[in-house]
């Protein structure tokens, strides 16, 4: 588990109508080893909101400002822990908003996964949703995508052993995905993504600060929630600033 720095914000835009008080939120991203190929998911904040947040963000900033020093972009990280950039075979892309991209273009070898409304969502946002994604970020020349098919693909199992399985969860956005990671030892891991922001997102106390279907994204954390329960997943939430500090991260350590 990794983290390109943090976001601050507002409590507002991280839980719904819950007030004006400041509130910062890890920006987390993770590496799965596989013997079939390396995985990223998500990738967290570009390096250029490290470089040049405003201009690469736009007027976003005041409301979800990085707060990120250019080493904590994702391949940096990677290089740190002595992973080969070019050994990703993989990027996954939970969806498209501005804190989950930092994958994308930096990966020579990888195919990026997402779902097919998300992509195209992506390019045509609603209004209220427009700050939230940079299309330089994600409409790169020569990028190598698949997409996935909403419920028609869901529970994709990426190998075929059940190791690494992508669970379509709307509602954040249209095209949220979540995963669900067996590891060897530890057993599985839910990584829920945006679908449930943080423990009181997960425990029904709020709806996301920004949503673009509050009835899927509630279906989603209740789909989310029979899975944990069906296999005892120990569960990751998105963005929580306090559960983060609970778990295992690189570089010193990590799940396995």
């Amino acid at each position: 588990m990794f983290q390109t720095g943090t976001l601050r914000t507002k409590l507002k835009y991280i839980k719904m109508n819950q007030g004006e008080d400041d509130f910062e939120i890890p920006v987390p991203w993770f590496l799965i080893k596989h013997p079939a190929g390396n995985i990223v998911i998500d990738g967290g904040n570009a390096v250029e909101a490290a470089i040049d947040k405003r201009g690469h963000w736009g007027a976003v900033v005041d409301a979800y400002d990085p707060i990120m020093d250019r080493s904590e972009n994702c391949v940096d990280q990677l290089r740190a822990v002595g992973v080969d950039p070019a050994s990703i075979r993989y990027v996954l892309q939970s969806h498209l908003h501005l804190d989950h991209t930092g994958a994308i273009g930096h990966f020579p070898n990888a195919q990026i996964i997402c779902q097919r409304a998300e992509y195209e969502y992506a390019f045509k946002p609603q209004w209220f949703s427009e700050g939230a994604y940079i299309r330089a970020d994600f409409d790169r020349p020569g990028l190598n995508w698949k997409f996935l098919g909403g419920e028609y693909t869901d529970n994709f199992d990426l190998f075929g052993d059940g190791s690494v399985r992508i669970i379509f969860t709307p509602g954040h956005a249209p095209g949220h995905q979540s995963f669900l990671i067996t590891l060897p030892r530890t057993g599985p891991v839910l990584l829920t993504i945006d679908a449930a922001y943080t423990v009181d997102h997960w425990e029904n106390r709020a709806l996301p600060g920004l949503v673009h279907s509050s009835s899927d994204a509630a279906n989603s954390v209740e789909k989310l929630r029979r899975i944990a329960s069906d296999t005892n997943a120990m569960v990751v939430t998105g963005h929580d600033p306090d559960t983060w500090q609970s778990f295992l991260k690189a570089p010193n350590d990590f799940y396995d």
